[in-house]
């Protein structure tokens, strides 16, 4: 059950990811520039209120977390972010490959 709950979640990822950056593609062309959408910023527009909560907390309790990884984290292109966290989700979910010299069939 949480395989299947974990391969849900990281495919919802990787379609996250994907359109992600087809939005960030086309930002780019309009623009005439590259530009990326910062996971902090997306993270900032989906959960409003909890977003400051979250960073407070963070640097109460795990003060040495934020400034030096969560903060580069977050400066990525959501997409990579969405791609990475649901292709290991996807990957921890993966169905295990028989071992040599037994039989797949269910007796």
């Amino acid at each position: 059950m949480i395989k299947l709950v974990l391969r849900i979640l990281g495919l919802a990822l990787l379609a996250g990811a994907f359109a992600a950056c087809v939005i960030d593609g086309a930002r780019s062309i309009a623009a005439d520039q590259l530009s990326f959408t910062p996971a902090g910023a997306t993270a900032y527009w989906a959960f409003p209120d909890k977003f400051p909560l979250l960073q407070s907390f963070i640097e109460r309790r795990i003060h040495f977390l934020w400034d030096p990884i969560l903060l580069h984290i977050l400066m990525l292109p959501t997409w990579a972010v969405a791609g990475v966290v649901g292709a290991g989700l996807f990957y921890l979910a993966r169905r295990r490959a028989a071992p040599i010299g037994h039989s797949n069939r269910s007796r």
